[in-house]
């Protein structure tokens, strides 16, 4: 099982922001697990021109995702995508570790 599935859209999607602001070469999606929100964790996506020695690294289809050492253990086994619909737009990340999720979706318990 691979740390997280990045999908084809949320691929896409990644590869078009950081093309627009010409990072796509230096920069890779750093996903993080912070504390905070109302279920107790929240997930923080930003993009980022470091990594660290207990950092995962996760490349294909053209971009690149790293994850610390603390977040993996949250994340494992999820799935990256991207969503686009009335209701919501952007990155979606189904978690099988999360016990609880807030009704917003963007914090959980695991």
């Amino acid at each position: 099982m691979s740390l997280v599935e990045i999908t084809t859209a949320a691929a896409d999607r990644i590869r078009a922001l950081l093309e627009e602001d010409g990072k796509l070469e230096s920069h890779a999606l750093r996903m993080k697990v912070i504390g905070g929100g109302c279920s107790g964790l929240q997930y923080e996506l930003s993009f980022d021109d470091r990594e660290t020695d207990v950092d995962s690294l996760i490349e294909g289809q053209g971009i690149r995702v790293v994850v610390d050492e603390k977040s993996a253990l949250y994340l494992v086994g999820s799935r990256l995508d991207v969503v686009d619909t009335l209701q919501e737009s952007g990155f979606k990340i189904e978690n099988p570790n999360a016990t609880n999720t807030c009704g917003c979706g963007q914090s959980f318990a695991a």
